[in-house]
């Protein structure tokens, strides 16, 4: 199964000093049956760029929580043993697609990297700023929020990390 672990740029800068990422459990975003009741939609392609979507907008919330991180979302993809993941029960519109994925995950295994281009950091900075109050209902603030998600994510193999990170 491939899943999605949002992060930001220090925080992949600590995964790849590490070599892999999570303990016990790790959070991360997948196609799961209420992502696909809620998309509906059979197109895996379609599915998959919405649970990478999923993770983008976690990856916002931790820049949001971090201001000293470079203004660029970054998730990571992996491809898992299906028995490892487990879709985490939601009661919200925000939990759709998060699942825990059971033990460390190697940074080797991952499938690919993808983060914000250059030209998108205004905008996500300014959407991290505003998060929260589009959470709280603020629409201005929402409208902020979209901004970021009007940059895709660029695509990156693992061995072009050290890149990322300069």
């Amino acid at each position: 199964m491939r899943v999605y672990v949002p992060l930001t740029l220090p925080g992949l800068a600590e995964v790849q000093q590490a070599g892999e990422l999570g303990g016990a459990s790790l959070r991360a975003y997948a196609v799961t049956p209420g992502l696909r009741e809620w998309y509906v939609s059979d197109d895996i392609e379609e599915l998959e760029y919405a649970a990478l979507g999923r993770a983008a907008a976690a990856s916002l919330r931790m820049l949001a929580e971090d201001p000293e991180a470079p203004r660029k979302r970054v998730v990571v993809a992996f491809d898992v043993a299906d028995k490892a993941v487990t879709a985490v029960p939601g009661i919200d519109e925000a939990s759709l697609g998060q699942v825990a994925v059971a033990g460390p995950v190697r940074l080797a295994a991952a499938a690919a990297v993808h983060a914000d281009a250059d030209d998108a950091v205004k905008d996500v900075e300014a959407a991290a700023a505003a998060v929260g109050a589009a959470d709280a209902g603020d629409d201005d603030a929402r409208f902020t929020v979209d901004g970021a998600d009007d940059h895709e994510l660029l695509w990156f193999g693992v061995q072009e990390i050290p890149g990322l990170l300069a």
